[in-house]
């Protein structure tokens, strides 16, 4: 079985397709009990129109496509960010075994940073989490991503 940390670098892949669609660099990936991705997806509310289209929230489409069916028993979701309140919610209904993020979210976070969803005692279903892998390549990115938004809109400011 390969590590978290392999699979993490493949949703910091989908976290640069983010980027590079000039969306906030999220992404994920959906991991089989036998170790295959079977769901991908990086974030495109703003591309897409679709508040919903978030990283981890393609990805679970992504897998139910794939696999044929809502419910990702034995499945694990890799994704850069701690998952907000929506996503939370979906991957508890995807019954997915494991989720495992990188950077805390600080204003939004659903598992550590503002409340922890995953323990609530009303759930009739468990998720395991893991949390920090590549937690400051995580960050280096998501950093880097917006203080070259905030140099492109110093720029835009000074032409006017």
């Amino acid at each position: 079985m390969r590590s978290d940390e392999f699979y993490m670098h493949r949703a910091l892949e989908q976290a640069r397709l983010a980027e590079e669609a000039g969306e906030v660099p999220v992404g994920a990936v959906v991991v089989d009990a036998d170790g295959a991705i079977v769901g991908a997806g990086y974030n495109a509310p703003l591309s897409g129109h679709d508040p919903s289209a978030h990283a981890e929230i393609r990805a679970l489409r992504d897998a139910g496509a794939r696999l044929g069916n809502y419910r990702l028993d034995g499945c694990t979701l890799f994704v850069t960010l701690e998952p907000c309140l929506m996503c939370t919610g979906a991957i508890i209904h995807a019954r997915l075994v494991r989720v495992v993020y990188g950077a805390a979210e600080p204003r939004s976070g659903m598992v550590e940073s503002k409340a922890n969803l995953f323990a609530q005692p009303w759930y009739n279903h468990r998720v395991e989490v893991v949390g920090g892998v590549l937690a400051s390549r995580v960050s280096r990115q998501l950093k880097a991503f917006f203080a070259a938004r905030r140099e492109g809109q110093a720029a835009d400011a000074r032409e006017q």
